[in-house]
This record gives C-alpha cells, structure tokens and sequence, in this order.
C-alpha cells in the first residue's frame, strides 16, 4: 500500500476523529489515516478520573491556549484548554455525559434547512455508540419494569461508556434538597430532551476509570483493521486544495510536519478536519480559507474569500460562587494533609471510588433565570470543594462551589491566526458577556444561587457567601463581579458553522460539507450553529455519528 495516499485522512482524534476513524475503517475495501497532533494517551492521569486537574494546562495533554483580553471579563485573560492526546478533550474533560435539549437539535434543524437534526433523528445517533449502565442486565431487575421506557431514548452494546457516578456527597444532596424547595424538581435523568431539574450527573467511566474516546473507538480495532493508519505527533501545516481545468476547487490532501519532516498526504476521496474549535478554523485559515482580509495580513495565498470561518465563537461562562460551611465534610477537608491524601488513595486503590474517582462536578441543575424563560437556561455545576482558581490550591475551610452558566449566550466571538506561522497559536476572542442579555441572566444566576443557599434544606450547615459576597447587591455590582469570576466552562462551539448557503457567513452545508471546496468536510463542535444547552462532548460525538453514515453513503 502505498501509505502517502489514502482514501480517507482525518484530521484531529478527539472526540469526533476517533469514532470516525472507527466508523470509516468498518468499510475494508477503504483506507484511513487517523492524524493526531499530541502524543498517545499513555499518560496515567488520563485515566484516574480526578486526573484531569494534571493534564489540564499540562503541556502533554492540553494545548494550553489563552485567551485574549477580555472586555466582558474586565480585561482579564483565561486559560483555555483543549485535548492535545489521543481522544482530545474526551482525555482531559469532565467526564459529563450531556445531551442537551430537544429544542437544541430541532433549531438546529431550521436554521441549516434539514430535517436529519432535528432531535428525534439525533437520538438515533446518540444512542448508536452508547452503552447506558442502567440497561445492563444485573441492574435492570432493579428496574420495576421501566427498562422498556428507558430503551426508547438510551441503548446498550456500544462502544461508549455512560455510568453512575460512584460517590455522594452529604452536602451536596442538601443542595439538590434546597434547590428543589426553591422550585427546581428532582430529575434522575438529564439526557431525555428536558434536562430541567437537579439531579447528579452520569459520567463516561467504565469501573471507576476515565473511558474516553481512544479506549472506546481505537484501541479494539487497532490491531486488526490493517486498513487504518494512526499517526500521532503529527501537525498539520495546511491543506492542499488544488484548482480544477473548470475552475473548481477540491482539497486533495495535507501537508503534515511529522518526527521533524514534512510529509504530503493524499486523499483518495474525503479530507474530513476534526480537530475542534480552535484547531479546525485555525488549519483552514491557513490553509487560506478564511477572512481574505485578515489572512492577507499575513501574506497567506487567499484561496477562497470565507468570512465566517473563524466567526461565531460561543462557549458557557460559568459565573463560580463559594459557600463556606459548617458541619459538613468536603473535599478541602478530606484531602488535607498526607494522611487525608493516603486514605483517598488507597480507596481509589482498592475499590475505585471516592473522590479519586470523581468528575470535577458531581451534581448538576437545569433551571431558568427568571420565570419568563420558556426552557431552562441555566446549568449548575456543583462541587464539593472550593478554589481561588482553577490550579490553585483548596480552601483551607469547608465549602461547597455552585457554577452557573447561561446555557444559551447571545455573545459571539473570534478564532483568528495571528501569524503566518503554523505552529503559533491563534488569537482567541470570545467576547463573554457582551450583549446585554448575557449580562441580565448573569445576574439573575447569581440571586438564583443566594436563593437555593437560603433554603431550609441548608440551614443546618451554616451557609456562608465567601464569594462574590453579599456586598455586592446591585446589577451594576453584579454584573462587574460576573465579569471578575467567570470563567471558561470548556465548551467553544461554531466557528465552522454549518447552515443555509445563501448566508455569506456560513462555511458548511447541512452535511457539513466545506462550501466552494469538493472533497472536504469538517465534523466536530465547529459545525454548530448554536451551542448547545449543556455539557457539549456528547453532542460533538453524535454529530461525528451522523457524519459517518454520509460520508459512507457518499451523501
């Protein structure tokens, strides 16, 4: 075989590369190479759950990008991590299996023109790769016969791993307690359509390990499918697109600096990128496709004028308050000290549970930020810890964290190359806080968190605001301190939109395919158009799903 030529390269094995490597690899008669930037996924925090506190900002894991200055942020900066390993984020994020809305998949549906997104037809792939620990057989018969209902929208006998959470909290059933006395319901499933509720989160582990995408898509099939070529420490300095006698346009392949050489790979039939928000509209702007303004900034050959590549940036904000407790352990107590440090680790040694094998957030809230919203539009994410920063150590007191995010921002932002040079990151704007929207439900997530913290259900453990602070009181105040705490919640989403084609500032069609260009597609959390309402690995996944099924049909 001759390995410079392919039928099928995909760039990027996170979340989407890996399972379309899986999935386009099933078709023998087909070759496929699999280019991943970062290293294998060897690293042993990969795979402890609570690991991902090493691996983020972590040069061997994380791309570790910043942000630029943020005016809604007060001009601040945030790291911005993203997965540079085998499986992407799926190695380095939170471990929360979340769907979104109904709502989501259907406005998805209308804006691009094509009913496959609608959520009844988006189900089907989210449940094409999911093996839901609720339909294993031994936990079934404690099912009292509601295994039928739970079939209709979760399966079993994929490759993707979605369990329970192996741990509780004390304090953090007391919240789920005080948020349903301030009118959010009891929910034990956030993946049905209607996330709307409090419950605790399901995870992506398999017995109390990480599973991400490598372990669930790669590494069955690695060995035996000689059709699938996986290289990685492998970047990608651009695609070639080469001009056909009639004047169109068809991308042919890449050129891929490999162990210090550059390499030119061809393909025979598709060059799908998938190596996410900030890698994907980064790969196409220099390989230029993009804002021909901006690109020829840089003296970067203007092959198709696309504004929109790199435009529409979305992400959740997560506005983070702190409560300081009494009468209750948390993990700032529990993990003090070697001796407290010892415990924890023998018991993840010995059973694979405790706080070693927990998610950053454990329990989680669909809520809306006043009673006028139609759907919930907020999410918590709620820890039994607390933290000046990400990376910084844990209060020496016990606390509880509830983020809030808005789940449906109004802010659009920005990736776009800061140089000619490949290997130089871009200049990442996201722009939070910037409508007036955004601003208001900001605001009302914050008094929404004072106002489950003043339920009864909490009374007991003496809650008291350490952050922002009941000094702070008015909307000017609390606005200028969402601005002052919030920070990324790690979903960047749209920035390779996919939509209607006679709108300039789409880049792909509703089969996400790259306009103006035959032979290339780009399938990761880039296509969306909207992000979703929730945690976004799930969905990226699901839309990798559908891709498959076209790019095999030849659609």
């Amino acid at each position: 075989m001759n390995m410079s030529l392919f039928d099928y390269i995909v760039i990027g094995a996170g979340s989407a590369g890996s399972l379309l490597a899986n999935r386009l690899s099933a078709d023998k008669t087909k070759t496929v190479l699999l280019v991943e930037a970062g290293g294998p996924d060897d690293y042993v925090w990969i795979h402890i759950p609570v690991g991902y506190l090493y691996c983020i900002d972590n040069p061997r894991t994380d791309w570790r990008f910043r942000t630029e200055p943020d005016r809604g942020l007060n001009g601040r900066k945030l790291i911005y991590p993203r997965g540079k390993t085998l499986g992407g984020c799926s190695s380095i994020n939170g471990m929360i299996y979340m769907r979104g809305q109904a709502r989501d998949y259907d406005t998805w549906a209308t804006l691009v023109d094509n009913p496959e997104w609608t959520w009844e037809n988006a189900l089907k792939d989210f449940m094409a790769h999911e093996s839901y620990y609720k339909l294993d057989p031994e936990v079934q018969a404690s099912l009292n016969g509601r295994a039928s209902e739970i079939a209709k929208v979760h399966a079993s006998g994929g490759e993707w791993r979605v369990e329970k959470q192996r741990l509780r909290w004390e304090i953090l059933d007391a919240f789920a307690q005080a948020a349903q006395q301030a009118g959010i319901q009891a929910i034990d499933d956030f993946n049905t359509g209607d996330n709307h509720g409090v419950g605790y989160f399901d995870v992506t582990q398999k017995a109390g390990w990480r599973w991400n995408t490598p372990k669930a898509f790669l590494r069955p099939i690695k060995d035996v499918r000689t059709n699938l070529t996986i290289w990685t420490h492998s970047l990608v300095k651009k695609l070639i697109i080469d001009r056909n006698p009639d004047g169109s346009l068809r991308c042919t392949g890449a050129e891929i600096v490999r162990d210090g050489e550059l390499v030119t790979v061809k393909a025979a039939r598709e060059v799908i990128l998938s190596a996410g928000s900030i890698g994907s509209p980064t790969i196409l702007q220099h390989s230029g496709i993009g804002p021909a303004r901006h690109l020829k900034k840089f003296g970067i050959d203007i092959v198709q004028d696309t504004p929109g590549v790199g435009a529409n940036l979305q992400d959740h904000l997560q506005v983070r308050a702190v409560w300081k407790i009494q009468h209750a352990k948390t993990l700032n107590v529990l993990a003090s000290g070697m001796v407290g440090k010892a415990r924890i680790a023998l018991e993840y040694a010995l059973h694979r549970s405790g706080p070693m094998s927990m998610a950053p957030s454990q329990l989680g809230a669909f809520a809306k930020s006043d009673p006028s919203q139609k759907y919930a539009n907020l999410e918590y994410h709620v820890q039994p810890l607390s933290l000046e920063a990400f990376g910084q150590p844990l209060h020496t007191f016990p606390a509880f964290t509830a983020s809030v995010c808005n789940v449906n921002p109004t802010s659009r932002g920005t990736v776009l190359i800061k140089s000619a040079n490949f290997e130089d990151a871009p200049a990442i704007s996201p722009n939070y806080l910037s409508t007036a929207e955004d601003q208001k439900v900001a605001v009302d997530s914050l008094r929404l968190t004072r106002r489950i913290a003043q339920q009864p259900a909490l009374a007991k453990y003496l809650p008291e605001e350490y952050k922002p602070g009941r000094q702070y009181e008015s909307d000017a105040d609390l606005t200028k301190l969402a601005g002052d705490i919030g920070t990324t919640i790690f979903h960047p989403v749209g920035t390779v939109r996919m939509g209607r084609l006679a709108d300039p500032m789409v880049v792909l069609d509703s089969h996400l395919r790259v306009r103006g260009i035959a032979g290339l597609r780009v399938v990761d959390a880039s296509v969306m158009p909207r992000i979703t309402s929730g945690n976004t690995s799930a969905p990226t996944m699901m839309i990798a799903e559908k891709a498959a099924h076209w790019i095999r049909a030849g659609i």
